[in-house]
């Protein structure tokens, strides 16, 4: 269950950095702050050092962990925005 809520936690976080309008006005300035697997990257190694602070999810604070957290919420943050828009589900349809 840790993990799910880790995975959660960090689309959430990483979906309001990409796509949140209160950071409309600095997205444009950081070509950084469009990508989902970037931002994704960090937020999960946020997460990690935080981690003392939360009680949904229970990883030591270490250099690997932190690491291994990054790439996990990098990676599940781009798929899951890759298949969830704000309309729900992306459906494209090839002929």
């Amino acid at each position: 269950m840790n993990l799910a809520y880790f995975i959660l936690i960090a689309y959430g976080m990483t979906q309001i950095l990409v796509c949140g309008s209160i950071f409309d006005k600095i997205r444009p300035k950081y070509k950084f702050f469009h990508c989902p697997m970037c931002i994704g990257f960090w937020v999960g190694v946020f997460l990690c050092l935080t981690n003392p602070f939360c009680t949904l999810y229970n990883y030591d604070v270490s250099f690997m962990n932190c690491f291994s957290l990054g790439c996990l919420s990098s990676g599940t943050s781009y798929v899951l925005y890759s298949i969830f828009g704000d309309q729900g589900l992306k459906i494209e349809r090839r002929q």
